[in-house]
């Protein structure tokens, strides 16, 4: 029987080691795709081989050349790989989003065109999960878009945008609106939005078949005042969801209505042991097996442990793993849930911990590849 490209992704959303009798077992060799802030020391996409039997990470190669692709974003069925570009591109309004092809087997980027995200500053980039559209934060702008996918994986202009407004009580970050994530639920029927300027969650309704968006009623859910919501994350199997709260270095529970794209407030905790002069959260994941929620702190430079209940969503901290971070931005989970690959961004390296399957606990390995000012991490599996 061939390799199938569409078990291998069920693998990687899911953890299943074995699909049915007659699928090939999930592969151990990823591409662990590496988006960066370009400068002396980067010059656009790597690719780093990455080995979950053994942990073991290869040496990072430039993927494609391009300005500042710091988000990145992988399509379902594996053929194209998408970016944000946060420096812009010439001759275009806003910032710029780049398509490539992609060749999993040899882990390849071919250049397909680059669009505009219309808004200024885009940090976040996510693919509908039916391969019609990218829908697009706008840090700078304080805005989202979507842009349809043609023949081809091109990118096609804004057929949506939605202008935030607003602010909040910090008046050195919150004195105008700025949307730090989008992430859309499991439906593909909502569009979820953490706007660090507006200490909000909005939701958006999603009509990918005419790449549109719409607040929806509610409008989303108000976190503290000074919060400054960035990253957002979805519990892979039950009701919750959890955000990081970038300027009170803080996470946040919720519970998620499908049906209604509502969401109530659980609880929050700090993700730091003590207060941190200067610190802020980055990123959030939660374990493939949702037993566990991590966030990074930037100043602290340490991945923060939590523990979810399984029945209320709620979160318990279990402490931190700083050795060999240093500006940790986004990090991720490998598939099979045994590795967390964190971007040290003033480190400009790659590092791999061991994940603890039980406590959840995170211990260090020698694994490190060297990479410029990396940002952003996704894994496709090595075909």
């Amino acid at each position: 029987m061939r390799f199938s490209p569409f078990a291998a992704l069920l693998g990687l959303l899911f953890g299943i080691t074995n699909l049915n009798a007659d699928s090939p077992p999930v592969p151990t060799k990823y591409w662990a795709f590496i988006g960066t802030y370009t400068g002396k020391m980067s010059k656009g996409i790597y690719r780093i081989e990455f080995d979950t039997a053994t942990g073991k990470l290869g040496k990072a190669e430039v993927a494609a050349e391009i300005g500042s692709p710091s988000f990145l974003a992988v399509h379902p069925k594996l053929t194209h790989l998408f970016c944000v570009c946060e420096e812009g591109i010439k001759g275009q309004k806003g910032g710029g989003v780049g398509s490539f092809t992609l060749d999993p087997k040899t882990g390849e980027l071919k250049a397909v065109n680059v669009g505009s995200s219309v808004g200024d500053g885009p940090c976040h980039i996510v693919v509908d999960k039916e391969a019609k559209n990218v829908l697009l934060a706008n840090y700078g702008g304080g805005s989202v878009a979507v842009l349809p996918l043609g023949e081809g994986g091109k990118l096609g202009e804004a057929t949506s945008f939605v202008q935030h407004k607003g602010s909040s009580t910090v008046k050195s970050r919150q004195s105008e609106p700025h949307a730090h994530s989008i992430n859309l639920d499991k439906a593909n029927k909502f569009a979820i939005v953490a706007d660090l300027g507006l200490d909000k969650v909005l939701v958006y309704k999603f009509d990918a078949a005419h790449g549109k968006i719409a607040l929806n009623d509610p409008a989303g859910v108000a976190l503290e005042s000074g919060d400054g919501p960035r990253h957002f994350a979805f519990h892979p199997s039950k009701p919750f969801a959890y955000v990081n709260n970038e300027l009170s270095s803080s996470v946040t529970a919720l519970t998620y209505d499908a049906e209604h794209g509502t969401f109530k407030k659980l609880n929050s905790l700090s993700t730091l042991p003590e207060p941190t002069k200067g610190n802020s959260t980055a990123e959030t994941v939660v374990h493939p097996s949702g037993k566990f929620v991590y966030v990074s702190n930037r100043g602290h430079n340490s991945i923060a442990m939590f523990a979810v209940n399984q029945d209320t969503g709620e979160l318990k901290a279990l402490g931190h793993q700083g050795e060999g971070i240093k500006v940790p931005r986004n990090f991720n989970i490998d598939p099979s849930g045994q590795w967390m690959l964190v971007a040290n961004q003033d480190g400009h390296s790659v590092i791999v911990f061991k994940i603890d399957p039980e406590t959840g606990k995170l211990s260090p390995t020698d694994q490190k590849a060297e990479v410029g000012s990396p940002v952003c991490i996704k894994f496709v599996p090595k075909l």
